[in-house]
């Protein structure tokens, strides 16, 4: 119903030189490739915006990772801290 692709490239090249003429098709057709290469280097500079925006987030939380296990070493620490006080309180009354 609707025709191959290559008849559509065919009723698409006639409708040009009969809008456009001969000589304004490969201008045409070199704009449409510049505006095809703009197109695809704002893709990949969004694309790379768009990474770099996630990165911080996954730095953030492999930060808040480590904060929590240091909380846990300060924990542990203070806990051995109160231990050798506690030993050392029972020593000095000893002696």
């Amino acid at each position: 119903m609707w025709g191959s692709p290559s008849d559509w490239a065919v009723i698409i090249i006639v409708a040009l030189i009969l809008f456009f003429g001969t000589n304004k098709i490969p201008e045409l057709f070199r704009s449409m490739g510049r505006a095809l290469g703009e197109f695809k280097k704002g893709r990949l500079e969004a694309e790379m915006e768009m990474q770099q925006m996630q990165q911080p987030s996954a730095v953030v939380a492999q930060q808040g990772d480590k904060v929590a296990e240091l909380q846990k070493q300060i924990e542990e620490l203070q806990k051995q801290l109160e231990q050798l006080k506690k030993q050392e309180a029972q020593t000095q009354k000893q002696q």
